[in-house]
């Protein structure tokens, strides 16, 4: 294994332990970067505005803009009540997912179809458990996740196999 994909990987796990030990703290950065990068975006449509030969155009590019800000505003302003609504958006998120999954993999011929399935019945049950239990997993919901999510590309890091270019 290349000693960059071993960094990688070992920064991956660092991040993923500190995201899962802390997990509001994860959830409320998160919630912030999202917030950053909606204000970023809406902010790019105010730039735009002068590419734009119509007056119609102009209207909703500014309307795009507005809306980016000031949901970055809602977001940035409140990141605690923001994480609590992201969390119900992703419990719903991944119970839709999940279903999606499973009838996928019900319509599939093949060697992947059990997975998929397996797929579609775990996601399913992530989504449902958000929702049933949401507000109160909200604190710590998004950083846990978020923390198993890099731990599996960590793993991902050290299991994948080398690269000719990097073999010695």
């Amino acid at each position: 294994m290349g000693s960059q994909r071993r960094i990688a990987g070992v920064l991956l796990v660092v991040a993923a332990v500190a995201a899962v030990l802390l997990p509001f703290a994860s959830g409320t950065l998160l919630t912030i970067g999202l917030g950053g990068i909606a204000f970023a975006a809406g902010v790019g449509q105010f730039l735009r505005l002068g590419s734009e030969a119509g007056g119609q155009a102009r209207l909703f590019r500014v309307l795009t803009g507005l809306l980016y800000c000031g949901a970055a505003l809602w977001v940035l302003i409140d990141p605690i009540d923001s994480e609590i609504s992201l969390t119900l958006f992703v419990g719903v998120l991944l119970l839709v997912e999940g279903v999606m999954e499973l009838a996928a993999g019900a319509t599939t011929a093949g060697p992947a179809a059990g997975l998929t399935v397996l797929d579609g019945v775990v996601t399913a049950i992530l989504g449902l458990l958000l929702v049933l239990e949401w507000p109160s997993d909200s604190l710590w919901a998004l950083g846990t996740l978020f923390g198993v999510g890099l731990f599996l590309s960590a793993l991902n890091h050290f299991q994948a196999p080398t690269p000719p270019s990097e073999q010695a």
